[in-house]
């Protein structure tokens, strides 16, 4: 029996790998560890809050999380949010399935404008500041019931009981109607932490690459395959786009297989390196008891 050499694998083979790969994780940690993204979160409402109440803020839980989950995205770019927050993970799920099902209807899928999305993407950072003004003056406690992520974990949870949240529910709905149209519409337009994530610097030496000077002239598969709609960096350049959400989804998409890992010494073990950032994560997981 002949050992499987990853490095001689077609790019169609490589691609299904990655692809296996990336749902495997992400169902992983949809299933088994969905709470990382509404600790950090509560974390930040928590340095807030107590900000406006002139509070000492204290390294609790949701501090720690909020802290580990940041250093982490400063090390590995936001591998977190590619791979590991499960509200992330339904975006790719519905949107998967609204293409799946349009392709079966032979209908092309509903998409958004790109003028329209670049526009979108700034509407985050509205959403952090204002829930960021909301729990500084003490009154995002009160609006308990139209937060759309407790309903998702409410549901995750097998909790039904959803009859004080009605409007969080409406927004949910919402916001899976418009994962449907774009891929990644949570994260990219509404995510609080996207948001913060995103203001973070980003180390260049794991982030994705590509080696400009081997591009086909005119080609631009990566950027047009990236839900995000981001501008890979080339080779050697330290400046990394807090928009990518490392799902090196680009990778597959290269025709000349010229994107790779910032240490150009792990080039073509994208997926090993993608498991070890994994196991890594889960690490800090357990350490911080999440």
């Amino acid at each position: 029996m002949k050992k499987m050499d990853i490095h001689n694998l077609t790019a169609k083979d490589k691609k299904k790998i990655h692809t296996w790969v990336r749902a495997v994780i992400q169902l992983l940690y949809f299933l088994f560890l969905p709470s990382a993204y509404t600790a950090a979160f509560a974390g930040v409402k928590y340095i807030f809050t107590q900000i406006g109440e002139g509070e000492r803020v204290e390294l609790t839980s949701f501090v720690a999380v909020l802290l580990v989950l940041c250093l982490y995205t400063i090390v590995f770019g936001r591998f977190f949010c590619g791979f590991a927050c499960a509200f992330g993970s339904l975006g790719d799920g519905v949107y998967a399935l609204y293409v799946w099902i349009c392709k079966r209807m032979k209908k092309k899928p509903v998409k958004l404008n790109g003028k329209l999305t670049a526009k979108l993407a700034m509407v985050k950072y509205a959403v952090l500041a204002l829930i960021v003004l909301l729990c500084y003056e003490g009154i995002y406690a009160k609006a308990q019931g139209t937060s759309p992520w407790d309903v998702f974990s409410m549901i995750h949870a097998g909790n039904f009981k959803l009859g004080g949240y009605i409007p969080g529910l409406i927004i949910l709905l919402l916001i899976l109607v418009g994962m449907c149209i774009q891929e990644r519409f949570f994260c990219r337009f509404l995510c609080p932490m996207g948001a913060v994530f995103t203001l973070l610097p980003v180390l260049p030496f794991f982030s994705l690459h590509r080696d400009r000077e081997q591009c086909i002239k005119g080609c631009s598969a990566c950027t047009k395959r990236c839900p995000a709609d981001v501008e890979l960096p080339e080779a050697g350049e330290v400046t990394v786009s807090g928009d990518c959400f490392q799902c090196q989804k680009c990778v597959d998409t290269c025709p000349k297989g010229n994107i790779h890992c910032g240490i150009h010494a792990l080039r073509g073990n994208e997926v090993v390196f993608t498991v070890i950032k994994a196991v890594i994560l889960l690490g800090l997981y357990l350490w911080l008891g999440i």
